[in-house]
């Protein structure tokens, strides 16, 4: 049986009285690339923490790559590639000497490797990383992060901080140097857009759980925007699955996760309507600051 990259149960975390995760459950298959979508302060950071074995869990279970993060966590790491928002590097160092500093750390690590992936990013070798551009240090980061062949790269956020272009070139880089050589990624983000177009699946941390986790297609398959004209509201009731609800002039508009059962009752109800195809920030919106209790009261009742 071929066992997952990751396989999280029911796991908690506190700190003081502020719970950060509450029952977090996720499943990341080996080979897949994952999103992790949260607003700031959702738990993102804190979730990689404990699967570095950097934080202890407060209950629950993290396996990753087979192994325990509390009990082996330097092994672990060994294994894992890591790249955060608030990489750390000696500026002084050249890339080349972080390299070589590197080294040792890592039995599998592979200079050649290394040297390869500074010439693809376009990291000078010999200049100070403190010279560097922050696009080139976040590029120089990555290219540390995978040296050593890890078969799980964690990245918390790597792009914040980076130009729009720079940002789709590290999302280029990612798919070219990472997907293809069939490697696991948890992408921890809040640039939906460069995500999007990497993702394999994608999971939305909210208030301490996870929200939903699916395929990003099945996401974009599944969650619609719809257009209803007001009197809709007396011939069907709001549907399961209801996001978010907005009002605009004559027509209200609803978000709903499952659309298509609701679509077949608006046509069986012979309800005029429109279907809208959202984005990945469109979705991710609607699950965390959607407002669904504002389905309208029916005409006749409002007549009454």
């Amino acid at each position: 049986m071929n066992e997952p990259a990751l396989s999280i149960r029911n796991l908690r975390k506190s700190f003081g009285s502020k719970t950060v995760l509450e029952d977090v459950t996720l499943e990341i298959t080996r080979g897949q690339t994952i999103a992790l979508l949260g607003r700031n302060g959702a738990g993102k950071t804190a979730l990689i923490r404990i699967l570095l074995g950097l934080v202890a869990a407060d209950g629950g279970a993290a396996r990753v790559l087979g192994r325990d993060p509390a009990t082996e966590p330097i092994e672990l790491r060994r294994r894992v590639g890591y790249l955060a928002e608030d990489q750390v590097m000696y500026g002084w160092m050249t890339a080349i000497e972080l390299c070589r500093f590197l080294e040792p750390f890592y039995p599998t690590w592979d200079m050649r490797i290394a040297q390869d992936y500074l010439d693809r990013f376009e990291v000078p070798w010999h200049q100070r990383i403190r010279e560097l551009s922050k696009g080139q240090t976040v590029k120089l980061g990555l290219a540390v992060a995978l040296a050593h062949r890890p078969e799980l790269a964690i990245l918390d956020d790597p792009a914040i901080g980076l130009d729009p272009i720079a940002r789709k070139e590290f999302a280029r880089e990612l798919i070219e140097h990472l997907q293809a050589e069939g490697r696991t990624v948890l992408y921890s983000s809040h640039l939906l857009a460069e995500v999007e177009a990497v993702a394999d699946s994608v999971a939305i941390l909210h208030n301490g759980r996870i929200a939903r986790h699916a395929p990003t297609e099945t996401l974009r398959d599944e969650i619609k925007q719809i257009v209803l004209p007001l009197d809709a509201a007396d011939s069907v009731s709001p549907p399961s699955g209801l996001l978010d609800v907005r009002r605009h002039d004559d027509r209200f508009v609803v978000t709903v996760d499952g659309a298509s059962a609701f679509l077949e009752t608006l046509a069986a109800s012979g309800i005029d309507h429109e279907v809208i195809d959202l984005s990945l920030d469109d979705i991710f919106e609607a699950i965390v600051i959607g407002r669904p209790q504002g389905w309208p009261r029916p005409l006749s009742a409002v007549a009454m």
